[in-house]
């Protein structure tokens, strides 16, 4: 399109943005007046995508990283046809149309955005799923200047720079103004240019106001194999002369009689006719190929990080979707037995669990079954990107190994002791704690079937194979491994410590105290209605031993499920920082090993 052209549909969603946000009450107009020609120039010129086809796998692919401008965005689809949702409807109840963008909304939002810094690590994971499948599509990340404050959005970049991706392009939208006042650079465009050109990236500068020098940043960006970022100079609230560079405006609509007085002020043009470029179809097959996963025997000793990387690598082998991302520490998680016999299927994403999260979401949107792997302590730092690939709708999967004080002397900066509490928070989230190889197989085997985020708990300590290989692990049951008709008490355990309760059953039943046990290596979903019939049966009385903090965990969901119905709980489980020691001193000295579970028995009868 040219130029007028351009300048007219910029000016035309500028309109767009102060109705709609007046209409709704709220929103960000002048975050989005400062964007409206990169918007004009993404959509209308610069990328390539079927308006009759979201899920087109060859489209160029946009990311709103500065997610409270969604209004423009919905006036941008709007006005190409990708959506006929009446932009009026924004932030209503019944609208698609939300305060920032969700994928539930429509098809061509990929990715939850918002919370700043982290539509550029999902970027990547589009970007490098391109490289991947060979495809020739694009990716576009349009991010605010304040969120280039955020360390995240510099993991991405040293990520994006160390695998050569050249078909990724961030645009800062430089706008000088944050919600509080200025930004930490303002419009020292030079400082940008060196700072983003020191990470690796091809860098041009252009006014942001400008539809011809944005087409021409693009136009000037070379083969050479360097990820892309255009540093656009704009002005927040441009076009009207009382918003304009003005502080105070931040996520403020307009009043009735101010929106008169601004329309007044841009220029109110009709529609020009768009015809979008279309992309170019790619085939793209996925292979698969044969595997023989391994025979765990009864008794065997084998820590479930193991069986966990032995199972992901048999999976590769058999498809070419599996990837494996993993922060560094694929030799820890045992993630390493992909990149041994599946190296295209491994992706190294460093000690950078930020982006390695946000990196997992961007290639499962792209089609791939994503497992991302590191210790289950440092996935707490990814939290919030957890959170938004769930509110994302994303699907797939995280394994945190290393959990709790069974690792030993590593001392409690290592302990994942929290991880069950942050998934289980999740919507539509499903959290797994293996006690074995071969649950730990079954489980890791079928995780892919399921939406959602999935989460998968693993131990670094060697435990005995307990069950037989064709043993089925439904999602949100529980396993019963000990039970007899004069049982007294209920035993509850997972991972680590079902097999300190198995340990303790025996010790018990010497003393003649029968007692049932349970594993619960399904805690979300969970079968509540099963789970206390069960004990109903068996005493009402349970001890629930759980590696991992009370607050959140095992224990505290079940005592959630069992309030007020007569049922007598002890809860063991770490409620103090812990020190350095031996995977079985520390069982012992935090209250969670047999000897604990047969003095809780001894309690409660």
């Amino acid at each position: 399109m040219n130029e007028k052209e351009l300048s007219d549909i910029a000016n035309l969603m500028r309109r767009d943005v102060l109705q709609m946000t007046t209409a709704a009450g709220s929103g960000h107009p002048t975050s989005c007046l400062s964007c409206a020609e990169i918007m004009s120039v993404l959509f209308f010129d610069e990328m390539k995508y079927d308006v009759k086809n979201y899920d087109n796998p060859d489209n160029d692919e946009f990311i709103l990283s500065k997610g409270h401008a969604a209004p423009i965005l919905y006036s941008a689809l709007y006005h190409t046809g990708c959506i006929k949702t009446d932009l009026m409807s924004l932030r209503k109840l019944s609208s698609p149309l939300e305060g920032h963008p969700v994928p539930r909304s429509f098809g061509w939002v990929k990715v939850a955005t918002g919370s700043l810094g982290q539509g550029s690590s999902v970027g990547v994971g589009m970007a490098l799923a391109a490289k991947m499948q060979k495809r020739k599509f694009k990716v576009y990340v349009l991010m605010g200047d304040s969120e280039s404050s955020e360390g995240s959005v510099y993991e991405a970049m040293q990520i994006a720079s160390f695998y050569k991706l050249d078909n990724l392009f961030f645009i800062l939208d430089v706008n000088r103004l944050g919600q509080s006042g200025e930004t930490m650079l303002g419009h020292q465009l030079e400082v940008y240019r060196r700072r983003f050109a020191a990470f690796g990236f091809d860098v041009e500068v252009c006014d942001g106001q400008d539809v011809g020098e944005i087409k021409n940043s693009f136009r000037n960006f070379k083969e050479n194999g360097k990820p892309k970022i255009i540093l656009a100079k704009t002005f927040k609230g441009k076009g009207v002369s009382f918003l304009e560079n003005k502080e105070g405006w931040h996520g403020k609509a307009l009043r009735e009689d101010e929106l008169k007085k601004a329309l007044r002020e841009i220029q109110n043009v009709e529609m020009p006719f768009v015809k979008i470029k279309k992309p170019k179809k790619f085939f793209v097959k996925f292979a698969h190929g044969q595997n023989k996963f391994k025979d765990y025997e009864i008794g065997e000793k084998i820590a479930t990080r193991e069986s966990y990387g032995e199972t992901l690598a048999e999976l590769a082998k058999l498809n070419d979707k599996i990837i494996v991302v993993d922060g560094e520490v694929s030799n820890s998680t045992r993630s390493e037995e992909v990149k041994k016999i599946k190296p295209s299927q491994f992706v190294e994403g460093f000690v950078a669990e930020q982006n390695m999260v946000g990196m997992s979401l961007g290639l499962s949107v792209k089609g791939f079954d994503v497992f991302g792997s590191t210790f289950a302590a440092f996935l707490s730092r990814a939290h919030d990107q957890i959170r938004m690939a769930a509110l994302s709708s994303g699907k797939f999967t995280l394994c945190g190994s290393h959990c709790g004080v069974s690792i030993g002397q590593d001392g409690a900066s290592q302990m994942g002791l929290e991880d069950l509490a942050m998934f289980r928070a999740l919507p539509n989230s499903y959290v797994f704690y293996p006690s074995d190889a071969v649950s730990t197989q079954t489980i890791v085997k079928d995780v892919s079937k399921l939406d959602g985020i999935k989460y998968i708990r693993t131990t670094r300590s060697k435990t005995k194979t307990i069950y037989e290989k064709k043993e089925k692990f439904p999602v949100g049951d529980f396993k019963v491994l000990r039970e007899s008709g004069k049982d007294e008490v209920v035993l509850v355990g997972a991972g680590i410590t079902l097999h300190e309760a198995l340990e303790a059953q025996e010790i018990l039943k010497k003393k003649k105290i029968e007692c049932a046990v349970i594993d619960l290596y399904c805690i979300k979903p969970f079968n509540e209605k099963k789970f206390i019939t069960f004990v109903k049966k068996h005493g009402k009385k349970i001890v629930v031993v759980e590696d991992h903090y009370a607050e959140g965990g095992i224990g505290e969901m079940l005592k959630g499920i069992l309030s007020g119905s007569g049922f007598e709980v002890e809860h063991l489980a770490v409620r103090e920082i812990p020190h350095s020691g031996t995977g079985v001193e520390l069982l012992e000295k935090y209250g969670i090993d047999r000897k604990a579970i047969v003095k809780a028995v001894k309690k409660l009868l």
